[in-house]
């Protein structure tokens, strides 16, 4: 299979550009990822399966030979997840964007779903939900009334992972992901995504498998170094904020609320020593992030900024939240 693998998919224009980020990913699971595409009720000239190779070693060309007519394959120097997203959103040429972390696969009758939202209703951005079971039972959909990004996270906490929904190219403007981020960069792409979509559905329907195993980042990752990247997303996120007005700005302060509540809560089960965690609160005083906001966004984040205020309530939480040391 050439590194370019072009065949019906030059026909113009599809529905959807499926996006296959992957590094050293096995080929089962791969497989996998490529037939839940090919599952779907879109298709040759609907549908283009982009599968982006950070690099793996060895190459796993040979190995999908059998779907060399269905897909395109490029491969590149191992540059992390990224550049491989942004790689392929270059090659897109769907109205809509999907990205599939290689390991992952999708659900065929909640995507399906998604993609009849798509047909029907014209919708800038679809936000959908994920298992890690792979026993769920079907349940009937429901959608919530669309309105615009900017609102929907206004009023809601929002998922990072850049693969928890669907998108219409154009959306995109001129937004990347941040070259070098390691840790993150999902939480910095994702909100900017959503403020700029207009009509925007959330549908109860179970559309992605995400698949926790040993290899996961979450797992291999080093907390200090994890935690200075998911500062910096925060950070950007901040600047950002300091462009945006009205509901727009708003909506962006709640997310970086959101993402400095998660933060603070993953110093405070992670790291080894309450000292550390103390470390990290005085760099969050001194960028103007803690306190929290007063807001009234849910009944957790209330009482989480309340406990964290003082040293004492934030020594009781390191006490009594359960350990990922």
């Amino acid at each position: 299979m050439p590194n370019k693998q072009v065949t019906a998919l030059d026909n113009g224009t599809k529905l959807i550009s499926f996006i296959v980020p992957f590094y050293n990913t096995p080929i089962d699971m791969l497989s996998q990822c490529i037939e839940s595409i090919l599952s779907l009720p879109l298709s040759p000239d609907e549908r283009e399966i982009i599968l982006i190779d950070d690099g793996s070693n060895p190459s796993p060309k040979k190995a999908i030979e059998r779907f060399r007519h269905s897909v395109v394959y490029i491969r590149t120097l191992h540059q992390g997840v990224s550049e491989a997203r942004n790689t392929g959103l270059q090659m897109a040429n769907g109205q809509y964007i999907q990205f599939i972390d290689g390991d992952d696969y999708l659900i065929s009758e909640g995507y399906s779903h998604c993609i009849a939202l798509m047909r029907q209703r014209q919708a800038d951005l679809i936000l959908f939900n994920h298992t890690c079971n792979n026993k769920t039972a079907h349940t009937p959909y429901r959608e919530e009334e669309a309105e615009s990004g900017c609102m929907y996270m206004l009023k809601h906490n929002i998922r990072g992972a850049v693969w928890g929904y669907a998108f219409r190219r154009d959306v995109l403007k001129t937004l990347r992901f941040t070259k070098g981020v390691r840790y993150g960069e999902d939480e910095e792409f994702t909100p900017q995504l959503i403020l700029q979509a207009g009509k925007t559905i959330h549908t109860t329907a179970t559309a992605y498998f995400y698949r926790q195993h040993s290899m996961s980042a979450l797992h291999i990752s080093n907390v200090q170094e994890r935690l200075n990247e998911n500062l910096n997303v925060i950070l950007r996120l901040k600047q950002t904020c300091q462009t945006k007005k009205g509901i727009e700005a708003e909506a962006l302060e709640r997310r970086v609320a959101q993402l400095t509540m998660d933060y603070l809560y993953n110093a405070l089960t992670h790291l080894p020593s309450f000292p550390q965690i103390e470390k990290r609160v005085k760099a969050l005083t001194e960028q103007g992030l803690f306190p929290l906001p007063y807001r009234n966004y849910t009944l957790k984040y209330k009482w989480f900024r309340r406990i964290t205020l003082s040293r004492f309530g934030r020594k009781l939480l390191y006490a009594l939240l359960p350990k990922n040391v």
